[in-house]
Order: C-alpha cells, then sequence, then structure tokens
C-alpha cells in the first residue's frame, strides 16, 4: 500500500462500490469499531471532533514522528530528496495495471501490459538511460507473467477506489489499489512492487487493508474480510481472512496512532520543543527517507545507500 507517483484517476469503466467514493487527492486509508460505523464525506477545520487519517500519515507517525511533522505539519513543508527508482517503479507498475483494467477482458493479456508498462515508464531516479531501459524490461516481464498468471480472471469491482469514513473518533480516507468481488464478497487487493516478497504476517497485521476492509463492509453492506497482497516481480500472493476481532484490533490501534498524532501537533501549537514532541526514531528506514538530509540523527545512523540498492540489485 501505500511513495507511489503520478496516480491521477481516471473514470473506471467498473460499476461503483455502492457508498464508495471515488476521489481527488488524499493518499491512503485507516478506520476503527465492531459496533455499527458511521459514513460521511471528511472535512477539515474540525476542532474537537473526528481528525482526518490516511494509512500514509498513520505509518508515517508509527514508524517516526519526526518525519510525520516534516511531512505533514511543518509548512513550508521541508523539501524532500531527489527522485529514487524504487519508488518511480513502484509508480509506473501501478499505473499500467490501472490502465490493464480499463481495457476490455478481451484486451487484457501479458502483451498488452508489456505496452502499458512501456508507455508509463519513466526515467526519474534511475542511473542512467541504461539502467532505466534494464527495469524497464524487467517490469515488462513481471507484469506479464502476473497478469498471466494471476489478474487476467479477475474480476474487479473498483480499481484505485478512494474511500472515506467516520468512526466517531476519526475520519479515514484512502484508495484500494483493487477490490474484487468473489463468491458474493469483497476482497481487497494490494499491490507490492518491493524486492522482497511479502508474507502472510505482513497481510494480516496491515492497518490500512484491516481498514478498507472495515470501511467497505461499512459502505456497502457487503462482507469483507478477506486481504490480500500480490507481489508484482514474483506473481505471489499472500492472503489473510480476518475475523471481527482481528478488525477490531486494528481499529483501535488506528485510533490511538491518530490520538497520539493529534495531541503532539496541539503541543507543538503551544510551543513545545518539536524534537520532544515529534522525536526521530533512526533505523534502517531512514535509508530510503524523503527527509533524510534534514535529520541529522537518520544520517547517522544508516550510511549513504545506493538508490539501486533500494531497488533489489
Amino acid at each position: 500500500m501505500r511513495g507511489k507517483q503520478d496516480h491521477r484517476l481516471r473514470p473506471s469503466p467498473f460499476p461503483a462500490v455502492p457508498g464508495v467514493v471515488a476521489g481527488s487527492t488524499a493518499e491512503g486509508a485507516e478506520l476503527r469499531s465492531v459496533e455499527p460505523v458511521r459514513f460521511q464525506l471528511a472535512f477539515d477545520g474540525m476542532p474537537d471532533g473526528p481528525v482526518r487519517v490516511t494509512p500514509a500519515r498513520l505509518a508515517a507517525w508509527s514508524a517516526c514522528p519526526r518525519r510525520y511533522r516534516f511531512g505533514y505539519v511543518d509548512r513550508p513543508r521541508p523539501p524532500r530528496g531527489p527522485a529514487l527508482p524504487h519508488t518511480t517503479l513502484g509508480a509506473v507498475l501501478h499505473n499500467a495495471l490501472r490502465a490493464f483494467y480499463e481495457e476490455p477482458p478481451e484486451r487484457r493479456t501479458g502483451e498488452r501490459v508489456r505496452e502499458l508498462v512501456r508507455g508509463h515508464w519513466r526515467d526519474d531516479g534511475f542511473a542512467d538511460r541504461r539502467h532505466s531501459a534494464e527495469f524497464l524490461v524487467r517490469a515488462q516481464d513481471w507484469l506479464s507473467e502476473y497478469v498471466e498468471r494471476v489478474a487476467a480472471t479477475a474480476k474487479p469491482v473498483g480499481v484505485e477506489k478512494w474511500v472515506s469514513a467516520t468512526t466517531g473518533r476519526i475520519i479515514v480516507q484512502g484508495r484500494v489499489d483493487r477490490v474484487d468481488e468473489r463468491d458474493g464478497e469483497f476482497v481487497i487487493v494490494d499491490y507490492k512492487a518491493g524486492k522482497r516478497a511479502p508474507d502472510g504476517e505482513e497481510a494480516r497485521n496491515s492497518l490500512a487493508l484491516a481498514l478498507y476492509a472495515l470501511a467497505l463492509r461499512g459502505m456497502s453492506h457487503v462482507r469483507c474480510r478477506q486481504v490480500e497482497l500480490h507481489h508484482l516481480r514474483t506473481a505471489e500472493v499472500v492472503r489473510w481472512r480476518h475475523t471481527a476481532d482481528s478488525l477490531a484490533e486494528h481499529r483501535e490501534r488506528a485510533e490511538r496512532l491518530a490520538r497520539q498524532s493529534r495531541e503532539a501537533t496541539a503541543a507543538l501549537g503551544r510551543g513545545d520543543s518539536p524534537d520532544r514532541v515529534f522525536p526521530p526514531r533512526p533505523g534502517g528506514q531512514c535509508a530510503g527517507c524523503e527527509f533524510r538530509r534534514h535529520c541529522p540523527e537518520g544520517q547517522r545512523a544508516v550510511p549513504v545507500v545506493d538508490p539501486r540498492a533500494l531497488l533489489g540489485e
């Protein structure tokens, strides 16, 4: 879920998921509670009411409060680092698959997805044209295998779908890579383009996927318990089927993270030290952080990494 670039939405050729809001410029998604949940569009400027969250915001806070401040609190926002090849690659693969599902079913072939990868390809972040061309061929091979083994027979009811929901304490918004319908239920599909294939624990522990499932169930009154991570490099699929209890745990975690980030922002507004209320959390994630140049702790935690290493070379 979640470093994806140039995700400009186009009208989907699929029937809209009932209650799902196709939208404009939000990011990911997250939610809360097994009790009946109220759903509505989110509005800014609610001083004592629910706080708006996305999976990207919650993930940033959980991983590193300082990164959260740089990305969501400080204005003007500190300049981000240069484009990285692995984020460009992820964006291209996602955009190509979005376009793939805009094709009529008879045109959803491995050869067609190769053309779409080429049409969406960008050189941003790659070392040079040769390096970019090498990964263009790899990306075409990956997606061709993926659609032939996994995706060609999928029956999506939503592609790049935005959802918006209120739980009483938080307002969640997000974009679902794909929503499939199988045996009368919705299935959440999230694409992964990293060098390492995900495992079942990642599917089970994904806060965003659990919240998408809750949102779609509440909005459409259609059961949604299964979430899947599709690794685009290997065409491997890992699945997790949630229970009411596991979804409730994710809702509670989302509320807790949202409350913590909101309290830190309020404390900063009262004049507290930024480093105290938004402390750095240095670690391996600092290697690919877009704000690394502004964080001495992150620079000390991890030496400069060749961006090509993030691609899995």
